[in-house]
């Protein structure tokens, strides 16, 4: 019996719809849903993949038929090579394991902890901003980001003594994403024993970060008192406390995983919101200004504080607004079916390919009116009550939602709040910003802005926005 298929476009007869999907990523999966409607089918080369842009559809791949819908083998492949078996590649049984070891190291009580560490960390950045300066602010917040997760996920000072270890493993880090976007690019990974410049960069990149956190494991296990490893407040101590209903720990080899993946997502996605998040405020002076005196009527010029996060209601919906049009996320890691699905009336074979992309879902227009301006005051209680579960997902959704969600909203609040009630950020004049959707949606060659400190009284120049370029 013939396969039902939802609609979609034609495409080559070899390539199927390769060139228009890789010219242009999200826009073209953004154009396939409003063109066709929740459940696109395209073809890419062998692929037959379908496009979920319902969030009925996206809660039965996520949640209702999860467990016949596994990773895919590319994403899993490539991701593989350097976050190793981690909570964001692993399967099955042995996830829901990890995942649960885990989940103690991110319980609210814990993450609450590390407030003062997220904004003392701002201020050490701050004190190299001089007003009238121009930074690149997207290199900026990826700087700040690494600081943080290296004192939170494993105790090393990236300002003080322990500088080389937070730069040795943030720098082996960025290079496996970089040699891994590649991969994506190709869409096939070479294998590992071709001489290639990129496999070479990887090799020195896993090598060295695993010699060092191996170097910080072995330190932890040999101040063990009676063989128990001391909480030194970190991450890490909680993962090497934390055990299972057997009794059992991670290993040395799982805790190398668990702690690749925690690096690589805990601070790459923060700064790329941050960074458009500043981005969107420079575009739109109303909610810039909206924010400022929020900031100036709670804050009264002194450093925020944990205890201030529920009286900043406005810096939390510019948070999600920004995450709304620019997902760090702005694709999920894509499906296969273990077995042919049913889903909304039409058939997904087995070993096809299923694309998820809150890019797409957060800029459907019957979700969120006027859905390309950024209106932070669109997110009221009432709008979120009323909003489906799976139309708004920065942290993806499911049981795989992002461990770490509570930790990047209370980061992005709390450097947010930090850095606008001092400064305001203008995008350098005549710069075009244009997203680049790799593994993560990050600015195109940096985002060049002046900074700007906020004095009493000071009047601000009108200047000419650049216009706003999306995909």
């Amino acid at each position: 019996m013939a396969v039902k298929r939802p609609p979609g476009p034609q495409g080559n007869f070899l390539l199927g719809n390769v060139r228009d999907f890789g010219q242009d990523p999200p826009g073209y999966l953004l154009h396939l849903a409003q063109t066709y409607g929740g459940m696109v089918h395209f073809r890419l080369m062998q692929y037959h993949t379908y496009l979920l842009a319902d969030s009925d559809y996206v809660r039965e791949v996520l949640v209702a038929q999860a467990e016949n819908i596994e990773k895919a083998p590319l994403d899993r492949q490539i991701l593989g090579k350097f976050l190793g078996n981690g909570l964001l590649t692993s399967e099955g049984v042995f996830h829901a394991r990890q995942r649960r070891l885990a989940q103690p190291a991110f319980h609210m009580k814990r993450i609450r902890t590390y407030a003062d560490v997220m904004v003392g960390y701002t201020d050490h950045l701050l004190a190299e901003w001089q007003d009238g300066q121009n930074r690149d602010v997207a290199d900026d917040m990826m700087r700040l980001t690494m600081h943080i997760v290296s004192k939170t996920l494993f105790d090393a000072d990236a300002v003080t003594e322990s500088e080389d270890t937070a730069v040795s493993v943030g720098r082996a880090i960025h290079d496996l994403q970089a040699v891994s976007n590649g991969d994506y690019r190709r869409g096939f990974v070479l294998p590992s024993w071709l001489p290639t410049a990129g496999n070479r960069k990887r090799q020195r990149a896993i090598a060295d970060y695993s010699q060092t956190i191996a170097q910080i494991i072995a330190e932890r296990r040999a101040t063990a008192v009676h063989g128990q490893i001391t909480d030194n407040g970190d991450l890490l101590s909680m993962l090497m406390l934390s055990q299972d209903e057997d009794g059992g720990f991670m290993d040395d080899r799982q805790l190398r995983d668990e702690v690749a993946t925690l690096f690589a997502a805990g601070h790459e996605t923060t700064s790329n919101a941050l960074s458009w998040t500043w981005y969107l405020l420079s575009q739109n002076p109303e909610a810039e200004a909206e924010l400022h005196e929020e900031l100036d009527g709670v804050l009264h010029g002194r450093t925020p504080t944990l205890d201030d996060l529920p009286h900043l209601p406005y810096t939390l919906q510019v948070i999600k607004e920004a995450m709304r049009l620019y997902p760090p996320a702005w694709i999920l890691n894509g499906r296969t079916p273990l077995t042919d699905v049913e889903i909304g009336g039409y058939t997904l074979p087995k070993g096809s390919m299923i694309f998820i992309a809150p890019y797409v879902m957060q800029r459907l227009p019957q979700h969120f009116p006027d859905p390309e301006q950024f209106l932070p005051e669109r997110w009221t209680p009432e709008m979120e009550k009323a909003l489906p579960k799976y139309a708004y997902m920065p942290f993806g959704g499911g049981p795989r939602v992002c461990i770490g969600n509570s930790f990047a909203m209370m980061e992005a609040q709390l450097i947010l709040a930090t850095i606008a009630q001092r400064y305001r950020l203008r995008l350098v004049a005549g710069t075009a910003v244009q997203p680049e959707a790799l593994i993560t949606m990050s600015p195109a060659g940096g985002l060049p802005m002046i900074v700007e400190a906020r004095e009493p009284g000071r009047e601000w120049e009108d200047t000419a926005l650049p216009e706003l370029v999306v995909v």
